[in-house]
């Protein structure tokens, strides 16, 4: 659902810039409560990850192909507000170096593919979280049901900003039956990536799971007839493990998904370009600032081999990715250590 320059005019472009850098600002703040010792170094690889998994594209419908937008699957491992940030972080290396997405419409992707997902998934997992079982199994079911939502939600979003500011004459119930339409079946294939993601992390190492935090039930001993709390041994424990193991298998995976995987995904468009080009949405399309890239289209050029060249730009795109990311999160996690206020003798 990556917009190109030329599809929204400037007026609204610019007023979908101001959206998304007052969201990213409120997210920066809003990090530092969600990021520690330990999760600091995983947002940016569920940024690097999120990059890999948008590379492959899978087919939805007769000449129709979608991919992964994200942001229920951050949302749920690292927080909503480092979820906006992690998107937000991909949709930026992908518009500078690899030329998808415009970098005029950046605030119009950003306010669509990173804060919508990202904030109608979690609002609706938690509220499925609470009214389901506190079980792990809960969580994975929650995830699946939020990422499928997000992805028609940020289509509906989109077709909203289009219809303030598009710039060809197509009728907008037009453009909203067949955008819902093809992305309802997107957000199939984002519900089972988000929830075997999720699921897989959980069987691991739950304590790394953002929105599994507080859900699952304190053991109960019983006391003089009474049943009373066991102390929380557990958690203390789990704060203690290295994610050293997490992040390599999660690095490996993402390189290995963009460097080799991504050679078979669809060639078909992508749900937007589907419609955009069926629909003439398409008709005033600018050339992308950032066309004359080396990485440009995810393939390096001067490199005759094509599986080479789209392989090794997604290796290059997941180590930028995670290295940005990173840096961001970890310039975070030091404000957020270093506004601490400091502890006296006479506070403890």
């Amino acid at each position: 659902m990556h917009v190109p320059d030329g599809f929204i005019n400037a007026p609204v472009s610019a007023v979908t810039g101001v959206v998304a850098a007052g969201a990213v600002a409120v997210s920066l703040r809003g990090a530092r409560r969600e990021l520690d010792e330990k999760t600091a170094p995983l947002a940016g690889l569920v940024a690097a990850f999120i990059f890999a998994v948008q590379m492959l594209n899978f087919p939805v419908a007769a000449g129709t192909s979608g991919h992964l937008l994200g942001g229920a699957l951050a949302a749920i491992l690292v927080g909503p507000y480092t979820g906006v940030l992690c998107v937000s972080v991909v949709l930026l290396m992908q518009g500078i170096l690899f030329a998808d997405g415009g970098l005029t419409a950046l605030g119009v992707n950003i306010t669509d593919m990173a804060i919508t997902t990202t904030v109608v998934a979690y609002v609706l997992f938690r509220a499925l979280v609470k009214v389901l079982p506190r079980t792990r199994r809960s969580v994975t079911v929650a995830s699946f049901v939020a990422a499928l939502v997000s992805v028609p939600a940020a289509a509906l979003v989109f077709t909203a900003i289009y219809a303030l500011g598009g710039t060809t004459d197509v009728p907008i119930t037009k453009v909203l039956t067949a955008m819902v339409g093809v992305h309802v079946l997107i957000g199939i294939g984002e519900a089972v990536i988000t929830a075997l993601t999720v699921g897989a992390v959980i069987a691991v190492r739950p304590d790394l799971v953002h929105g599994a935090r507080g859900l699952t039930a304190p053991l109960k001993l019983r006391v003089g007839g009474e049943l009373v709390d066991a102390p929380a041994a557990a958690p203390a424990a789990a704060r203690t493990r290295s994610t050293r193991k997490v992040w390599g298998f999660g690095i490996v995976t993402a390189l290995l998904l963009a460097g080799f995987v991504s050679f078979y995904a669809s060639a078909s468009p992508d749900g937007l370009e589907k419609v955009a080009h069926d629909k003439g949405i398409d008709a005033k399309t600018t050339q992308h600032a950032s066309s004359e890239s080396p990485l440009a289209d995810y393939s390096v050029k001067d490199i005759g081999d094509a599986r080479l060249a789209g392989g090794l730009a997604g290796v290059i795109g997941v180590g930028v990715t995670v290295a940005v990311g990173s840096g961001v999160f970890w310039a975070v996690r030091r404000r957020r250590t270093d506004s601490a206020p400091e502890r006296t003798p006479e506070a403890v």
